[in-house]
């Protein structure tokens, strides 16, 4: 029997895997129940990904994806006409608007770097890209320390099933950006 030609397989396997966190927790992430989730055979899964910390830093890399794209395509973030803290704010709320289980898989993919070593550069890619685009707007050190704040932001919303505050956000992101040179 020839090999079926199946390009997106390994896509459809990421996806799968982040179905699987999601639904399962990490605890549930086997390649088992990955192949089952992404209804291929089990070789397949552990063809493309030969350990779980493989899979989980692809997952992990997928995931990163749909916020980056969210950044890039913000364009507010570049313009030095507009408010930085209120650009900031504006990102936030839409991403935490978006597919709150969506966010909340994300959260728990990155948060597993703190005990999978695999994990932690592709936890670090998204805070040091963004760190990268907002220093063009201010100083490397503020725009870490925004990052920061952004981030215990997210948390705290997702870990207490709060209301994300725009106004808040706003408010805290501004007290850390330096006023502009005249």
């Amino acid at each position: 029997m020839p090999r079926r030609y199946d390009p997106d397989r390994r896509r459809r396997i990421i996806d799968a895997a982040i179905r699987v966190v999601g639904d399962k927790g990490l605890a549930g992430l086997t390649h088992r129940t990955v192949a089952a989730e992404a209804d291929v055979p089990l070789g397949s899964t552990t063809y493309h990904f030969a350990t779980l910390d493989d899979l989980m830093v692809a997952a992990l890399r997928q995931a990163n994806e749909g916020f980056v794209k969210m950044v890039a395509a913000h364009g507010g973030l570049t313009d030095r006409h507009t408010d930085l803290a209120t650009e900031l704010a504006d990102l936030l709320g839409a991403w935490l608007a978006g597919d709150r289980t969506g966010v909340e898989r994300e959260y728990e993919l990155y948060l597993a770097a703190l005990r999978r070593p695999a994990l932690r550069p592709v936890a670090a890619e998204w805070a040091e890209d963004l760190a990268d685009r907002l220093a063009r707007r201010t100083d490397p050190v503020t725009a870490r320390a925004l990052v920061a704040l952004m981030d215990g932001i997210c948390l705290q919303v997702l870990l207490t099933d709060g209301t994300y505050d725009k106004e808040y956000a706003r408010v805290a992101l501004a007290r850390l950006i330096p006023p502009a040179a005249p």
